[in-house]
């Protein structure tokens, strides 16, 4: 059983947040599919920022040690060729957690990542992420309540958000980034401030 993720729901101080120096880490993974439990991460991105903008990117492709079903391929285009030689989960996790630090995280329909984050973690003997994270899906529901629509690629569009790779965890980390700073930025008549 993985224990709970730690949510961050206080919209409306997301911009003291920001000014009082915190550090965010937009990230995604990309994985063999849907359930924690048997499928496998195959690639991480993270984009750490702060009020001033980026600060480090981060990202590795992962091998799962098995093979990559054609239809997750036919979806990120992350191929079993691509995939081979490149580190296992394991090895890679001590590096993903220095990289991140004690950042608040930012993902987009966070549960999902963090789940399968957490199932690796507890997988290879370390414990699962602590880190404040901030759900882009739910962000962008509360900032934008009468869109309907909240797919991150459907938002991208929406918001004119560039998009080079969909479906890549390097750049669905940029663009869940950006999408932080734009409901941020069309949610500023709801900020608190000091």
């Amino acid at each position: 059983m993985l224990p709970g993720n730690n949510i961050y729901k206080n919209y409306k101080l997301l911009r003291l947040l920001l000014e009082d120096g915190a550090v965010l880490t937009a990230f995604d993974t990309e994985t063999t599919g849907i359930t924690c439990e048997t499928d496998k991460i195959i690639e991480i991105g993270a984009v750490k920022f702060d009020i001033d903008g980026v600060l480090d990117t981060y990202h590795t492709l992962v091998d799962p040690l098995s093979d990559i079903p054609e239809d997750v391929t036919n979806v990120n285009h992350i191929t079993n060729e691509m995939v081979k030689g490149s580190p296992p989960v394991g090895k890679v996790l001590p590096d993903f957690l220095r990289f991140i630090d004690n950042s608040i995280l930012v993902a987009h329909n966070a549960n999902f990542d963090l789940n399968f984050m957490n199932t690796e973690l507890l997988r290879n003997g370390m414990k699962p992420l602590k880190n404040k994270t901030i759900d882009t899906l739910e962000l962008a529901r509360w900032a934008y309540p009468k869109l309907g629509k909240y797919a991150l690629q459907f938002l991208a569009k929406t918001f004119s958000i560039n998009v080079e790779n969909a479906h890549r965890a390097d750049d669905d980390a940029l663009v869940c980034m950006n999408l932080f700073l734009r409901c941020l930025k069309d949610t500023d008549s709801m900020q608190e401030t000091q």
